[in-house]
């Protein structure tokens, strides 16, 4: 029975650390809904357009890895917030180009730098080979969990949203713990 120790301290172990990812991002999730009103996606977003410049929703989408109409939510609410406008492209007037606005520009380059980036940023300090071991043990994690077929965008959000219009799922607390094993796919939660 000495075998069986071991893998469960491993198990605890592993629970534990995605306990504490999905506790990172919540907590950085509400300190930017907090300090600049907007959700990770809806930043992520804002970011791509005053970056690339004006954009259809199609090529948005793409650039964020999010669904379609996941970006029709996501673009209404950064419309009714002042931060993004759409307009008719002049070269063909079937064409709705998305634009970022003066005040849209100024949030995005005064918020903080999304999550993903920032660990996007502690990853490449790392030697190759750690960098894939890494990739390696969070995939086999996936499949474990079988949730290998969710369509989830590389941006690192829990679908929890404490924007006045979205959502209206609460963040965790201390008596009310986030499950290790919570995965909402980005389509799933309109807001994203």
């Amino acid at each position: 029975m000495q075998a069986a120790e071991p893998q469960q301290a491993h198990e605890e172990r592993i629970l534990r650390s995605i306990r504490r990812v999905i506790r990172a991002v919540d907590i950085y999730s509400h300190r930017l809904s907090l300090e600049a009103g907007i959700t990770v996606p809806q930043l992520s977003c804002l970011i791509q357009v005053a970056t690339a410049g004006p954009m259809t929703l199609k090529a948005l989408a793409q650039g964020v890895n999010l669904t379609s109409s996941t970006m029709v939510g996501i673009v209404d609410r950064l419309q009714k917030k002042g931060l993004l406008r759409r307009e008719r492209s002049g070269a063909d007037r079937r064409e709705v180009l998305i634009w970022v606005t003066e005040e849209g520009k100024i949030l995005a380059s005064n918020s903080p730098s999304p999550l993903h980036d920032r660990l996007a940023a502690g990853l490449h300090i790392l030697p190759e080979a750690e960098q894939a071991a890494i990739a390696m043990a969070l995939e086999k994690i996936v499949d474990l969990m079988e949730i290998g077929q969710v369509d989830a965008a590389p941006i690192l959000d829990t679908g929890i949203s404490l924007d006045k219009d979205a959502s209206t799922s609460q963040p965790p607390t201390k008596e009310r713990e986030t499950p290790a094993a919570t995965v909402v796919p980005a389509s799933a939660h309109d807001e994203s």
